[in-house]
């Protein structure tokens, strides 16, 4: 394979789920597509990376020091959903089933590799608690290993306090991620959360 195109088709192929198939074909069909689009698709590349930030709040993705969703007055901002990640916000988000705000731990505890609760936002999680009005906290990490055991240590960490501590529901099946649940799962979840 001619060395330009291999190591094309070795980057692309590092994305998830993305094989050395499907990457040689993503490959080929960028050099059969005009300059203008394979230039706009680099930029954006570029633009993604460079131009977005953490938001100081909740620890999503944000293109301002504060996201949209934290800025937003309309939103519930007494309940607060904890989530593992930024796809997952993203992905309830798409489902209209809730609208409080999140705060994004920027991972799960997984002992194995090395990922304890000091490399999670949840110090910043406390202090949220501490200083804003909140009543209710939502945890929705997936239903892994990891997340149901950050979820119960969450749980346990916040028992004892005036909080109303719900899980979402387990209609969503163990072991897969929000990122692929249906829109009508994901209310359904919402909506039958429990207390833990």
């Amino acid at each position: 394979m001619n060395p330009v195109l291999k190591r094309a088709v070795d980057l692309i192929a590092r994305f998830p789920g993305i094989g050395k198939k499907t990457a040689q074909r993503i490959a080929f069909y960028l050099i059969d597509q005009n300059d203008e689009f394979v230039e706009a698709l680099a930029h954006s590349l570029l633009d993604l990376k460079r131009g977005l930030k953490i938001c100081k709040s909740c620890f999503d993705l944000s293109e301002d020091e504060t996201c949209r969703i934290c800025r937003d007055q309309k939103r519930d901002h007494h309940t607060l959903c904890v989530v593992e990640d930024s796809p997952s916000v993203a992905q309830i988000e798409r489902s209209g089933s809730y609208d409080g705000c999140y705060h994004v731990l920027q991972g799960v505890l997984s002992p194995v590799h090395g990922i304890g609760p000091g490399e999670l936002r949840i110090r910043e999680l406390l202090e949220r608690l501490k200083s804003e009005e909140i009543h209710e906290v939502i945890i929705a990490t997936n239903p892994t290993v990891e997340g149901e055991a950050t979820a119960l240590y969450l749980a346990d960490l916040l028992a004892g306090t005036d909080l109303k501590i719900t899980r979402i529901a387990t209609g969503i099946p163990a072991g897969s991620s929000l990122d692929y649940i249906d829109d009508l799962t994901m209310n359904k979840a919402f909506e039958h959360r429990r207390e833990v």
